[in-house]
């Protein structure tokens, strides 16, 4: 959810239009068909929470460009439980068990906290976790 705000958030901190601006260019790339964007329950479920009604549109505008939906199911659910053991928030861990379950390649978090929690666990997880700008600078240069 991070990531589908940042384009929206106020960008007068450089990290923040670095990381806007990575969102829509990798943005771009679904809308061009090269990569997917994956949604989910947990997504929905945190969108329902958002007060901020324009901002709420906003992504709801983005989220149509998702290719795929991704239920909470049993098997969502217990994974999620096991990622909150490692240390990951609530909603983090069923982000993370979503993704894990779609077979996505990437993960994308703007949450340092999610990050620095994901690098230590990494070799238990099923999905790489990235910061949006240094996946896309990896991408780019191949």
């Amino acid at each position: 959810m991070c990531c589908l705000n940042r384009p929206f958030d106020d960008w007068a901190q450089e990290r923040v239009r670095l990381e806007g601006d990575s969102v829509l260019a990798i943005l771009e790339r679904v809308r061009t068909g090269e990569w997917q964007l994956i949604s989910s329950e947990a997504i929905a479920v945190e969108l329902e929470k958002m007060r901020n009604l324009e901002k709420k549109t906003s992504i709801l505008s983005l989220l149509a460009l998702a290719t795929q939906m991704q239920d909470i199911n049993p098997t969502v659910e217990e994974r999620s439980q096991q990622l909150e053991g490692f240390g990951f928030g609530l909603f983090d861990s069923f982000h993370l068990a979503c993704a894990e379950a779609t077979g996505a390649d990437i993960f994308l978090s703007t949450d340092d906290r999610l990050l620095k929690t994901a690098r230590r666990y990494a070799s238990q997880l099923k999905v790489a976790i990235s910061n949006p700008v240094v996946w896309l600078i990896q991408v780019l240069q191949g």
